[in-house]
């Protein structure tokens, strides 16, 4: 019999009240019922961890891609366009100026924003490189409209007044990109959670056969406890708080190493801010902060997997004492 299965017994097995307990007894450290430590428990808890870590960098993906999509049909919804193209004998500056100017008077405008040379030339140095000359390329120049999403300006009428002045400029009013925005945006967060579905079934799988591979190495100590009389609940009720704490130990060791990696992306965001690079990452993915939500989505995904781990563990001792009790049955 196994340093654990005696413990099992002496644990399980009432003390007798006719016999006194040698001295120096009630000092004396007894062997947990369920052995803390062995081959199984370590790789359980690895097991565990890698997968809590997977799901919840899925889930802090979906987070992050939801939130940006957001975050652009808002801007792109409040925002307007106005685009000059340059054309000889026009005068650059004076255009955007009176393109500003009239969009201004109209009703649901905020404002009307110029965007520099150097906001121009910005723009495009991902593609052209630093150091451009706007006056030797024919870059068309730019007017932000910023409009009251409550009551919009009538767009049709301030297309006509802006065509009618200046024969090079158009307004984009964003309307067809934000409905394909919102499309896309849907179908994104739509096979974001269809992919956490599946990595939370992948993990709850592999919850359950690494659990109960654990629980096969400690078949032993089930039925001794089960031979010495020890009742259902208190096998369960052992192998279960057992198994929480391997579980809990597992999750939060694959929730802190993502909730680093989210970490560590928003840290190079801001140190990286002000490069273009930075600019074009930012407009498409957002600062790579995830926010509270993704944040509790963790701990629940955390919590989750260590409970799950201890479900697991408490129907595979029952299944385990009904067996014995039908071989038992079968036998006699």
């Amino acid at each position: 019999m196994t340093d654990q299965a005696e413990a099992a017994t002496r644990a399980a097995a009432p003390a007798s009240p006719s016999r006194a307990a040698p001295m120096g007894a009630s000092h004396r450290r007894t062997s947990p019922i369920v052995p803390e430590q062995n081959v199984a428990g370590r790789a359980l808890v690895f097991v565990i961890a890698i997968m809590t870590f997977l799901s919840c960098l899925t889930l802090g993906a979906v987070s992050l891609v939801r939130d940006t999509a957001s975050v652009w049909e808002s801007q792109i919804s409040r925002e307007a366009t106005i685009q000059i193209r340059p054309v000889d004998g026009l005068d650059m500056e004076q255009a955007l100026a009176d393109a500003a100017r009239i969009a201004s008077g109209f009703a649901g405008v905020l404002n009307a924003r110029i965007v520099d040379r150097a906001a121009t030339a910005r723009l495009l140095e991902p593609w052209l490189g630093s150091g451009l000359d706007l006056d030797e390329l024919p870059v068309p120049r730019l007017v932000v409209v910023r409009i009251d999403e409550t009551a919009p300006p009538d767009f049709a009428t301030m297309r006509s007044a802006l065509t009618s002045q200046i024969q090079s400029a158009s307004l984009d009013d964003h309307r067809t990109w934000v409905d394909r925005l919102v499309a896309m945006a849907h179908t994104t967060v739509t096979i974001g959670l269809a992919v956490l579905v599946l990595m939370l079934s992948a993990t709850t799988l592999s919850v359950v056969f690494a659990t109960r591979g654990a629980m096969d190495g400690n078949g032993h100590i089930i039925e001794v406890l089960h031979f010495v009389g020890a009742e259902a609940r208190f096998i369960a009720a052992e192998f279960r708080r057992h198994f929480l704490w391997t579980g809990l130990k597992g999750a939060l060791v694959g929730g802190v190493l993502a909730v680093l990696v989210f970490l560590a992306f928003g840290w190079w965001s801001s140190r990286n801010f002000a490069t273009p690079e930075a600019d074009q990452a930012s407009a498409l993915f957002g600062n790579f902060a995830i926010g509270l939500s993704g944040y509790i989505g963790v701990a629940l995904v955390v919590l989750v997997i260590a409970a799950l781990t201890a479900a697991t563990s408490h129907f595979t001792v029952v299944r385990s004492l009904s067996e014995i009790d039908l071989s038992q049955q079968a036998s006699s």
